[in-house]
């Protein structure tokens, strides 16, 4: 069987690709390098002692994509390729509905024209906009408040309608929580360029020495320390569910949509107790304003996915933190090193 990753260099798309080699599935990347690197696949091969294919090619490049699809001829496409930094999307707006929305319009035009019909798409609990309550089911109304969120939310109504116009297409929408941690080897995790957007990559260049002290963006939420709070995923996890829904999607199931997470929050000061606890020293932090986009609290109600897929998230908060120190430590410039 053989599995298309769009954006398969980067974070989670890399850690997919290992479980989809170790599953036995022959995997090819598309990957544009903008935010990722590709020493992250050779390592992949390093890790699984197992090939994939490579394309270096942007899904805004639809005659690119055309002839990947005619050399490679995939039975699913895994979509992970898009720009995902909240705080940049408020003030970038158009360059991510650009990147996103109409990467993924020429991503399935193509898919429509020469097949496959059988799509995952990376979503987001983002589409949730701020919930009135927790825990989130997938059930629950869809808003966004931020621009990242929205070109999920409208990647996810373009999908919908898709299938409603043809029903051939099988479409997995898995709404992901907070993924962290790295490959217990040490070989993979997140490395994004320049100062990170997100809250654990920061605080593991805090404890390397890269960056002098964490930001924490507010104190004075409704929630148990005043922090944000959300449901941190371990990565390797969260790759898992992907590979849980393959089979649900060669069953011709038309659309659904899975929440993946743990089902508990943890607030930005737990993570840096955690983070403390893993690496063995301490991680200064200064409290600053609110970031534009962010929301109080966010957490999933995973017992769709368990029930369906037979999928739940095993990792630990001290798992997580670990395997990120362990990943940083050995890698403290990344793959660039």
């Amino acid at each position: 069987m053989k599995i298309l990753v769009t954006g398969g260099a980067g974070y989670i798309g890399s850690h997919t690709c290992v479980e989809l080699l170790q599953e036995g599935y022959d995997v090819a990347v598309l990957d544009n390098l903008s935010n990722s690197s590709k020493e992250s696949l050779i390592r992949v091969e390093k890790i699984t002692k197992k090939s994939l294919a490579f394309f270096h090619a942007d899904l805004l490049d639809t005659a690119a994509v055309t002839q990947i699809f005619s050399r490679f001829r995939p039975d699913a496409v895994i979509h992970f390729a898009g720009l995902k930094a909240v705080g940049e999307s408020v003030t970038m707006p158009l360059t991510y509905f650009h990147n996103n929305i109409t990467g993924t319009l020429n991503l399935l035009s193509v898919m429509a024209q020469s097949g496959p019909k059988n799509i995952v798409f990376s979503s987001s609990a983002t589409v949730y906009g701020d919930p009135a309550s927790l825990p989130i089911t997938e059930d629950f109304p869809l808003s966004a408040a931020n621009p990242y969120g929205r070109t999920k939310l409208m990647i996810e109504e373009i999908l919908t309608d898709l299938f409603h116009a043809d029903p051939e297409w099988n479409i997995a929408l898995l709404r992901y929580f907070n993924p962290m941690g790295a490959h217990a080897s040490g070989l993979i995790g997140e490395d994004p360029q320049g100062i990170p957007n997100n809250l654990v990559p920061f605080i593991s260049r805090v404890a390397i020495g890269s960056l002098d002290r964490l930001q924490v963006f507010g104190n004075d939420y409704d929630t148990p320390d005043g922090t944000g709070v959300r449901d941190f995923i371990h990565v390797t996890d969260l790759a898992c569910g992907h590979i849980k829904t393959l089979p649900k999607l060669f069953s011709n199931p038309g659309i659904v949509t899975y929440n993946l997470g743990t089902g508990r929050g943890y607030s930005v000061l737990e993570m840096v107790e955690g983070f403390q606890r893993a690496c063995g020293c301490s991680i200064p932090y200064d409290i600053v304003p609110r970031r534009p986009g962010d929301i109080a609290a966010c957490w999933a109600d995973p017992t769709k996915a368990k029930k369906e897929l037979g999928w739940e998230a095993v990792k630990t908060l001290d798992d997580m933190c670990k395997d990120t120190w362990n990943w940083q430590k050995n890698n403290p410039q990344g793959y660039a090193a």
